[in-house]
């Protein structure tokens, strides 16, 4: 990759999961997970499989106020982390909370395995 041959601070990835599901998102999340142990990543996705691998994650809004749209960027707690990546896997309900759990823990455990190695 590029970004190993001639060093760059910080590495911006724009809707990277364009076109990828599920099982390929979370291989891109573990390379991206990769880069970021020699760079700052920054990422903007839709996919929850790749935004588990995050160590830090906001969420972008739009508000529209009397015709003026805004952009809104908060960071995310841990609970609002994982009330996000439910919203991103179907929507707010138990079952999904616990997949976003499950997903955050699944990066966290594949994140050790390739220090690991």
């Amino acid at each position: 990759m590029l970004a190993v041959a001639d060093y760059v601070p910080t590495l911006i990835f724009d809707e990277i999961d364009q076109g990828i599901g599920g099982r390929v998102g979370a291989v891109v999340g573990e390379k991206l997970w990769n880069l970021s142990q020699q760079h700052q990543v920054m990422c903007v996705t839709h996919l929850p499989q790749l935004a588990a691998f995050g160590d830090q994650h906001y969420q972008v809004v739009k508000q529209v106020s009397e015709g003026r749209t805004q952009t809104v960027v908060e960071q995310l707690d841990e609970n609002g982390r994982i009330v996000e990546l439910a919203q991103m896997v179907g929507g707010i309900s138990e079952s999904n909370l616990n997949a976003a759990r499950e997903l955050i823990l699944q990066a966290r455990v594949r994140e050790k395995e390739i220090q690991q190695a």
